[in-house]
């Protein structure tokens, strides 16, 4: 049977912080930072961030010049709700309507009365009015934390239940091929074993459900939508979990100062783990997953995602890590370790290598001290720091788009994947004693109008227009990703059958409750500005 979710009491937070300290200590205290990606060059229409890229100045909130926002080669199109957690997703289905999908709590439900509480559903064809056609509230989509995903080659949209530590993982999944202005709801079932976070085969049959706090990899069959049946669970602490094009391996954003990634190399893992997944792939009775390899960096913090994509013909992952911690690996908005995101070549995938950083002037080591009086700089679940990444298509995507948290929603061009350099950015109005930017959503793109949608925990969906021939070379995104070559699978074992992990829960639920109590402070933080806003 699955484990349930541990509740955990406020007193174990020193406990949390402490085994947390623990799991990273192996990592260099005094990791320099990688140097910064090339700021924007801002073209007409424009207003500029000042001083350091990255940053929203305290002084300049208190005197007004940041009411406006800073944009950066963008138009704001349309908006509509108040808040939004996680995902955005887009979707066309075969009649041509157009939609966007976005969870609106970041922490349910503490920030449900703020905003229909579920998952929004959007006509998106006027993206200057986006018009609120559903909301969905099965139990997977009122909570849905970081697992909302949808697979356009079978029109699927999925989620499972899950928050900041875990969750018994009810699974649902809903038809959007029909119209996705009106989803269907196809299964609810409990096979999501334990919730945080997931992933989608590209073929849309196989979902996964990984549990960071929970320390569980589970793969689901969506064979049929409306019997889905569970495939393998194993023993891996994750955040998202990506999955090649051919479906046969896994990318997963491991560790987190988890301790428990000791399967395949010896040791535990903060950062990639690259798994042949080709046993649950085929449909193989008692499916075995072997690693394949491994990869950290000295400036790690949260592994969030890793994106498959593929830049004139060579494979490469692009990685994003989230928040920021302190040199004893705790964390801390305004600490100095950044990990912010990277670009992996994994050609060689049983020696993948980075071979660049993206990352803002403000995430340098050297700043940090001079950012404490910032907006948002000193909330532990905030701050200047890397959240979500996501790319239009996996194949030579051209651009990548990052929820930096204050920073808002940067716009990289990957064209050379050696030299990133920053193109756009929009950071959403900020008022004296109002939030700053959360900008945690992974975004979603309509490459055909140069449009970036995406959300922010305070201020619901955005949709957004790159300007000033931002975006190097546009065009329609596709429907599925192009197939890859099969991969000659190793032999070193990693894992076993469909059998729970028998390891405790200890280590993880200390862990996961350090990230609660960072989040608990955000919510109090965000409750707090919405009570000045209210008097003033």
């Amino acid at each position: 049977m699955p484990r349930p979710a541990v509740a955990v009491p406020a007193g174990l937070a020193c406990l949390a912080v402490a085994l947390v300290a623990i799991a990273g200590a192996s990592v260099a205290a005094d990791a320099p930072s990688p140097p910064s990606t090339p700021r924007a060059v801002c073209g007409p229409g424009s207003i500029p961030e000042p001083g350091i890229q990255g940053r929203v100045p305290a002084d300049d909130v208190a005197k007004g010049g940041a009411a406006k926002g800073y944009l950066c080669n963008v138009e704001v199109l349309g908006t509509e709700g108040k808040t939004a957690g996680f995902k955005v997703e887009r979707y066309v289905d075969p009649a041509g309507h157009e939609c966007a999908f976005y969870d609106s709590t970041a922490v349910f439900p503490t920030d449900a009365a703020q905003s229909p509480a579920g998952v929004g559903v959007l006509d998106m064809s006027n993206p200057r009015q986006p018009k609120r056609t559903a909301t969905l509230t099965s139990p997977a989509m009122l909570t849905p934390h970081e697992s909302l995903l949808v697979n356009a080659k079978r029109g699927l949209l999925v989620a499972v239940s899950g928050n900041l530590a875990t969750e018994p993982g009810i699974l649902d999944v809903y038809d959007v091929k029909t119209d996705c202005r009106t989803p269907i709801r196809r299964s609810s079932t409990p096979f999501g074993v334990l919730g945080h976070e997931s992933g989608f085969a590209p073929d849309g049959k196989t979902y996964y459900s990984t549990s960071l706090g929970g320390g569980t990899l589970a793969a689901i069959d969506l064979t049929d939508p409306a019997a889905p049946s569970l495939l393998y669970v194993g023993n891996f602490d994750t955040h998202a979990v990506t999955i090649s094009d051919d479906g046969n391996r896994a990318y997963l954003a491991a560790g987190a100062g988890f301790p428990r990634n000791e399967v395949g190399l010896g040791g535990p893992v903060d950062g990639l783990i690259v798994l042949d997944v080709s046993e649950i792939q085929a449909r193989k009775a008692n499916p075995v997953i072997r690693q394949v390899s491994s990869l950290t960096w000295p400036i790690v913090t949260i592994p969030q995602a890793a994106l498959p994509i593929t830049i004139k013909g060579r494979p490469y992952l692009f990685e994003v890590d989230e928040f920021a911690y302190d040199d004893s690996f705790r964390i801390q908005s305004n600490g100095p370790r950044v990990g912010a995101a990277r670009i992996i070549d994994i050609a060689d995938e049983k020696a993948p290598r980075i071979v660049s950083d993206v990352r803002l002037a403000v995430h340098q080591r050297e700043v940090r001290p001079m950012l404490a009086n910032d907006p948002g700089a000193t909330e532990s679940g905030a701050g200047y720091a890397g959240h979500y990444c996501n790319v239009p298509r996996r194949n030579d995507p051209q651009i990548v788009a990052c929820g930096f948290l204050a920073s808002g929603l940067r716009v990289f061009d990957i064209r050379d994947p050696v030299k990133p350099k920053e193109i756009a950015y929009y950071v959403a109005p900020v008022q004296p004693g109002g939030p700053a930017n959360l900008s945690y959503a992974s975004p979603a793109f309509a490459p055909e109008r140069n449009e970036v949608w995406y959300s922010d925990a305070d201020r619901g969906f955005i949709a957004l227009r790159l300007t000033n021939g931002a975006w190097p070379v546009a065009g329609p995104s596709a429907a599925a990703p192009p197939a890859r070559a099969p991969r000659t699978a190793p032999t070193r074992p990693a894992g076993g059958g469909g059998s729970l992990p028998t390891t405790g829960l200890g280590a993880p639920v200390g862990a996961a409750a350090a990230l609660l109590l960072a989040m608990a402070l955000v919510v109090r933080r965000r409750a707090g500005s919405r009570a000045r806003s209210a008097n003033t």
